[in-house]
């Protein structure tokens, strides 16, 4: 079967849209249309309803789309497996958006480097898609701070979050710190947990944020005040852009890579790790 029928059903079901999804593959409406057709003939099925304007999966469509995500990773690791010289030769990883914040571009960098000719996957994912794309052999390897406890998986700390709390302001207080101006960047479950017991009465944040580079932005554009990554609020206080709140707390997660106990790239996994240490 054309993998393209496959990307093609995936780009409309994300963007419920004939027309955007002709745009964004380059292609005619028309094209996209006989292509979905063609798919739905071949399964024997409907995978989309179409009502007026409104296009919505079916709830053979849902089933198909994890079938689609598959076949078009397995083919992409296919054909890197055999451009790259051999299955030791590749890697698919990812991590959460947090971590690409933290240490994984350095890291990924720093595997580049010491691996030129390395064939290399990387993606940005929440801890669930993560660790359901480890079990379904999509992706080799994993990091992210809030692990998924099971015994099929390796976790293994690899580094630790180190949290400071900044200030547009200089010499501000944490109690004004974290009132009006302050930004709750969503560092996870445990990192709510842990700010709710240290700032029990601190006032419900007007802003939250999904990333620290989202929350430097806004800093950087708007002022205000946050919680970033050590060696993020250290460049920006080495810049006089930012300061240190000199009576907060400092917080601490730590970080996990997440691999399969009996991956087929354990030992290139267990090889590059270590790196992890040397870039935080």
């Amino acid at each position: 079967m054309d993998i393209e029928l496959f990307r093609t059903f995936l780009e409309v079901a994300r963007l419920r849209h004939f027309g955007q999804a002709a745009e964004a593959l380059h292609l005619t409406q028309a094209a996209v249309s006989a292509r979905i057709k063609s798919l739905e003939t071949t399964l024997g099925v409907r995978l989309f309803d179409r009502i007026k304007r409104d296009i919505r999966l079916t709830p053979e469509g849902h089933r198909f789309a994890r079938h689609a995500d598959l076949m078009i990773s397995a083919w992409r690791k296919a054909r890197q497996d055999v451009t790259a010289g051999g299955a030791d030769r590749q890697l698919s990883f990812g991590g959460g958006l947090r971590l690409w914040d933290m240490f994984l571009h350095d890291w990924l960098w720093a595997v580049r480097a010491r691996h030129p000719q390395l064939a290399i996957i990387a993606e940005s994912q929440t801890p669930d898609v993560l660790a359901r794309r480890i079990l379904d052999g999509i992706l080799d390897l994993g990091f992210t701070l809030e692990p998924a406890q099971l015994d099929v998986l390796n976790i293994r700390q690899v580094a630790t979050v180190d949290l400071r709390l900044v200030s547009s302001r200089p010499q501000q207080r944490v109690d004004d710190a974290l009132g009006e101006g302050y930004l709750m960047v969503d560092w996870g479950l445990a990192h709510a947990l842990t700010h709710r017991r240290l700032f029990p009465d601190a006032p419900e944040p007007h802003t939250r944020l999904a990333t620290a580079s989202m929350a430097l932005g806004y800093l950087r554009a708007l002022g205000g005040s946050a919680y970033l990554p050590d060696n993020m609020a250290a460049d920006e206080i080495a810049a006089g852009r930012l300061y240190a709140v000199a009576d907060a707390p400092r917080i601490e997660h730590p970080a996990y890579a997440v691999y399969l106990v009996r991956g087929p790239r354990n030992h290139l996994i267990e090889d590059i790790l270590p790196i992890v240490a040397e870039v935080t």
